[in-house]
């Protein structure tokens, strides 16, 4: 990656709209459909702020230059070579890919998005992966803007190095203008994924489900083969319906294979239950659909729990994962170059 390289960040809309035209399309889009053409606007920014104006009058006068700032510097400053940073909220994934064609104006692949500019997915790693500076970054206010300041961690991925987590980094700070609640879930899989591996993950399980008012029971390693955690209401242990639990402390996808080995432990009248601080691919998810009696819990479903029985949990992993609550404003919009 050469010095005249820029990585720029880029959103597919508030609930991740876009993710399919991105990642299908091997593309990049913004929205602000009524501007029209770029190419037909004069290249300089006074010309796309009054195309702007002209296109949405109703605009808030000081949202206007970052508007026209965002669509300037995807037509003129962006240039083939460059890469460019896609957090999915639909995948959890942060892609990265090469810029590979110029600026076009295509509203017929999806005419919410009909500033398109081509481009080669090169990585696809989980959020965990990078320091939360780094996802504050890319969880910029902004459809589109430039990545500088944590720049390093995804050249690193780029490059085929792993990127580096400064120990430094207070992790519990949230930016202004990120995402707050994305940002916290982040904070919380990051704790659980570098303090509570193997074991001590079962064991945090286990306690989560206690505070959701089940008695649980934790397997001897190897004992029950894909059983980890046995699961009840009553105290004995002995009345149905029996839950039997598998816990993964990774942030990879788990397979078919592995979803299928716990089913496979399931007996009559029983429940499966598989947890992971990652995903589930989508064979595993269809075959997990086609089974009454067996639930997948990913990662960010799993952080929903937690919030949900977070004061019911013990004082060692509220230490772990030190959370409070706070009442934020909500719906604010607005955008600054």
């Amino acid at each position: 990656m050469t010095s005249e390289t820029n990585l720029w960040g880029i959103h597919g809309g508030k609930t991740g709209d876009a993710d399919t035209l991105f990642l299908k399309n091997s593309c990049v889009g913004l929205g602000w459909d009524l501007v029209g053409d770029l190419g037909r606007i004069a290249a300089d920014r006074e010309a796309f702020k009054k195309a702007i104006q002209i296109a949405y009058p109703a605009s808030r006068p000081g949202a206007i230059p970052g508007n026209a700032g965002q669509l300037f510097r995807f037509k003129h400053e962006m240039k083939v070579g460059d890469y460019v940073i896609y957090p999915s909220k639909r995948d959890r994934l942060v892609h990265i890919g090469q810029v590979t064609g110029e600026y076009s104006y295509n509203p017929q692949i999806n005419s919410g998005y009909p500033h398109i500019r081509e481009v080669k997915w090169l990585h696809h790693v989980p959020r965990t992966s990078f320091n939360q500076g780094a996802l504050y970054e890319i969880g910029s206010a902004m459809s589109f803007f430039q990545v500088k300041n944590y720049a390093d961690e995804f050249i690193a991925v780029i490059e085929g190095t792993k990127p580096s987590i400064a120990p430094e980094v207070d992790d519990t700070v949230v930016a202004v203008g990120s995402d707050i609640e994305e940002t916290t879930q982040d904070f919380v899989l990051k704790q659980l994924s570098r303090q509570l591996k193997g074991t001590p993950f079962e064991e945090f399980v286990s306690e989560l489900l206690q505070a959701m008012g089940y008695n649980t029971r934790l397997q001897p390693d190897g004992e029950q083969g894909a059983i980890d955690i046995l699961a009840h209401k009553d105290e004995l242990g002995i009345e149905p319906p029996i839950i039997k639990v598998q816990v993964k402390s990774n942030d990879g996808n788990i397979g078919d294979p592995a979803v299928s080995s716990l089913y496979g432990n399931v007996g009559p009248g029983e429940f499966g239950l598989f947890i992971t601080l990652g995903d589930y691919t989508t064979k595993a998810r269809a075959f997990a659909r086609s089974k009454t009696n067996l639930r997948l819990i990913d990662g960010y479903q799993l952080v929903q729990l937690i919030f949900t029985h977070y004061e019911q949990l013990g004082s060692r992993y509220k230490g772990i994962i030190p959370l409070k609550r706070v009442w934020v404003p909500e719906g604010i919009e607005g955008a600054v170059e």
